[in-house]
């Protein structure tokens, strides 16, 4: 069965939301206050409709306990995304999903239920940092304060050695958990894989650990 989202909010990050699980084939109600935004989405989503989520009965008559994931990203207006997630909290949503605009925010929306709470403009910034600072990072994923996966790209320095060779895990206690070698990826790679240049790895580890990884072994020119 397809499942059933809604996105209150259809500002950059909600309107890239909705499309995204549209493309997917799910059914997305969206929701908004401005009746420009409902209408260019209208086509995009399975129902769109203009709508205070504020509004306890407005939720009620959408339905909205009925939907497996309510994802709230809405835009500058801290106290609507409060008072939106408490709604939904109190009719019983099974998933809630929140965009949040600092800290503080972040604390009030955990503290009042949401199941999730995410930053985009914080957690892109972090991403492209780690891009810009370093040709050899191609993706950054934080999975902790101090735990990451980044995608890092095989030069000169690695270029013919095996993994084994490497002892990448001994040396920097990290592991490999894929290779990308063209349109192949090689999950799990055995130790005798060998490496070459432009190959892109896959890598989990501390963040401390990662970063002596990349300069001692993929910080080259080549």
């Amino acid at each position: 069965m397809k499942k059933q989202f809604a996105v209150i909010g259809l500002g950059r990050f909600g309107g890239s939301i909705c499309q995204a699980l549209a493309k997917q084939g799910m059914e997305v109600l969206a929701i908004d206050t401005d009746e420009d935004r409902i209408n260019k989405y209208a086509s995009i989503a399975t129902h769109a409709v203009v709508a205070d989520a504020t509004d306890d009965n407005t939720l009620k008559s959408l339905g909205i306990r009925n939907f497996d994931h309510v994802i709230v990203a809405i835009g500058d207006n801290i106290q609507s995304s409060i008072l939106t997630t408490l709604m939904l909290v109190e009719q019983g949503v099974n998933h809630i999903t929140v965009k949040a605009q600092n800290d503080y925010h972040e604390k009030v929306l955990n503290k009042i239920g949401a199941h999730k709470v995410v930053h985009p403009e914080r957690d892109m910034g972090i991403r492209i940092a780690h891009n810009v600072v370093s040709k050899n990072v191609l993706d950054y994923l934080e999975l902790s304060d101090e735990y990451s996966i980044v995608e890092l790209m095989a030069g000169g320095l690695v270029h013919g050695q095996t993994i084994i060779e490497l002892d990448i895990r001994a040396k920097y206690g990290c592991n490999i958990m894929a290779i990308k070698r063209g349109d192949q990826i090689n999950v799990s790679p055995q130790a005798d894989e060998a490496l070459k240049r432009g190959d892109i790895l896959i890598v989990i580890g501390a963040d401390s650990d990662i970063n002596r990884l990349e300069q001692s072994l993929f910080d080259d020119d080549d």
